[in-house]
């Protein structure tokens, strides 16, 4: 990785002075903090990290360096669930998909040359010229999975489970909306509809409520375990 790093700093820096680009020195002092990472930032993350080591550049500056950067191949934007934006780094002729936890938003790079070779069958099978993809896959880390609370993505709930609403992700902007919409933490919510795509429809006592789907994946719910369920349980324990 270090001998493919130094080749790119060549790179970027050859590329910076054919092209007439100012601020080289600083530029690369960029590229080198995001080489170091090798994880997908926002600009802002980026210009924390630079000021940490003692470089203070202007978070403009920053991102018209990402920009060049994504411009010569050495980065790719990403936006995970129309969050902000994400810079990763570009391996020339390397693939990798994404797991991404909607809980603690943690990113996980996976390669798997099975699911490489089957995604091609599957194009040539519709006579599809494939000329590139990608695959994010949602759900929940095995970290937050250790958590004694079971939480999940209520985007993800089947129809008829019934759920309680232990916290959302999104700042105070979705719970202002959640809230408007007559939504609360600790309501007993139970999903209606649910086709895996589009809205989804959930109920709390008589009342129904629409959903988007990226309104309703920062909704962290709890399922409720049913009477019998309980019972049961209580029985086998002794």
């Amino acid at each position: 990785m270090k001998k493919i790093h130094a080749q790119e700093k060549k790179q970027f820096k050859n590329l910076l002075n054919q092209e007439g680009i100012d601020s080289v020195e600083k530029r690369f002092q960029v590229l080198e903090a995001f080489l170091v990472t090798e994880s997908h930032m926002t600009v802002d993350e980026l210009v924390s990290l630079l000021n940490k080591n003692g470089i203070i550049l202007d978070s403009d500056f920053v991102k018209d360096t990402l920009k060049l950067m994504v411009q010569y191949g050495f980065a790719e934007q990403k936006r995970f669930d129309n969050q902000k934006t994400r810079y990763e780094h570009r391996h020339v002729g390397l693939h990798h998909d994404h797991m991404i936890c909607t809980k603690c938003k943690k990113i996980i790079e996976f390669t798997d040359e099975h699911l490489e070779l089957l995604q091609a069958q599957i194009a040539n099978t519709y006579g599809f010229h494939m000329l590139l993809h990608k695959m994010e896959i949602y759900g929940v880390c095995s970290d937050c999975l250790k958590d004694h609370v079971r939480l999940i993505p209520l985007d993800i709930a089947k129809p008829g489970h019934k759920l309680v609403i232990k916290e959302h992700a999104g700042g105070s902007n979705v719970n202002m909306r959640l809230i408007n919409m007559g939504l609360r933490i600790g309501d007993q919510v139970e999903v209606i509809t649910n086709s895996g795509t589009g809205q989804i429809v959930i109920a709390i006592d008589y009342n129904r409520y629409v959903l988007g789907r990226g309104m309703a994946r920062k909704i962290m719910v709890e399922q409720i375990k049913s009477a019998n369920k309980s019972i049961k349980e209580l029985k086998t324990s002794h």
